[in-house]
């Protein structure tokens, strides 16, 4: 009865998720049955954090959900449409720097929770700073992400742009942090104090597949900075990683180094590729793509393995100032 029981309580919350106080009552059932049934609730500080979020997404009227899909936009435009309805937009950038299997897996998910979504073309290609790949590349790209969602938001005169940032990005080489602040774009779950394994949890709960999914970056992460890109080489890119997908691969990266192709894997699944068969399916493939040579990286996958050597300067005290600042102007 278990899965019957989350859909019940799913159902619920979007039944009444517009109405306050019956969905306090809602909540406060499904809290008290969860316990009574034995299977899993957020503990009190997850429960907690998600109770300052509800009410914070409550205050803002209106907002566009900057949404791709992944673990952090999915939860976030899945709170923002139960609490606000209608006036919660999810927007999706479709260009060559996303995987179209990407795009299939959020147009779906979007479906599913049932949101107002509009799928945008995005040109970071056309951005002759995105395109030389230099080590603030992140921002020309959400430059241009949140230009498009700003613009979609003022034309359907919609209050507020939000985004996924949690509290473990801030610690990581994100340039686009400071394109969010430029642009006025919240992101409620710093706000609030989530980080990722929070997201998780709180997605799991909610019976959002998502709450599993592996972290994807654009396909603009997989170049060495100062290599330029453009949209073959993504393409080749898209191919191999497509090919490790088809292979059963979850955890994985393939990195573009001109002639050479080092494909990143999770610790987990490292033995996998030593099969015989799955090793020569590869090989082809990424060959097909237009590598010469195929190489497996030994150290696996790692985030940010491109960004070794950088100098990171956490964004958190800027972003959670600037976050801060602007709500409390806005509630004057």
């Amino acid at each position: 009865m278990k899965n019957e029981e989350r859909r019940l309580a799913r159902v619920a919350f979007f039944r009444f998720g517009h109405d306050s106080k019956r969905l306090r009552l809602v909540k406060r059932f499904h809290h008290a049955y969860s316990v009574l049934r034995g299977f899993s609730v957020l503990d009190k500080s997850r429960q907690e954090k998600l109770d300052r979020l509800e009410r914070l997404l409550g205050e803002l009227r209106s907002v566009l959900v900057a949404y791709s899909g992944g673990v952090d936009s999915a939860l976030l435009l899945f709170l923002a449409h139960r609490i606000l309805g209608e006036k919660c937009l999810g927007l999706t950038a479709q260009s060559e720097t996303v995987p179209r299997s990407e795009l299939r897996d959020a147009i779906r998910v979007a479906e599913w929770i049932g949101a107002n979504h509009v799928v945008v073309r995005s040109n970071e290609l056309a951005v002759e700073s995105y395109r030389t790949n230099p080590t603030n590349r992140c921002y020309f790209c959400k430059t241009e992400l949140y230009s498009i969602c700003t613009a979609e938001a003022e034309s359907r005169g919609i209050s507020w742009v939000l985004d996924g940032t949690n509290l473990d990005d801030l610690g990581d080489h994100r340039p686009g942090h400071k394109a969010a602040g430029e642009k006025g774009v919240r992101s409620p779950f710093v706000e609030v104090g989530l980080t990722k394994d929070d997201i998780r949890v709180i997605s799991k709960e909610f019976s959002l597949e998502t709450w599993k999914k592996a972290e994807f970056a654009c396909l603009g992460s997989r170049f060495p900075y100062g290599t330029a890109i453009t949209a073959r080489r993504l393409s080749q890119i898209e191919a191999c990683e497509e090919a490790l997908r088809d292979a059963g691969f979850v955890v994985f990266r393939a990195r573009y180094h001109d002639e050479v192709v080092r494909l990143e894997l999770g610790e987990e699944e490292l033995e996998r590729v030593w099969d015989r068969e799955i090793r020569q399916d590869l090989i082809q493939r990424c060959k097909e793509a237009g590598f010469r040579f195929v190489s497996i990286d030994l150290e696996g996958y790692r985030r940010g393995s491109l960004n070794r050597g950088l100098t990171v300067v956490p964004a958190e005290r800027t972003l959670l100032h600037y976050t801060r600042r602007e709500a409390s102007a806005d509630s004057k």
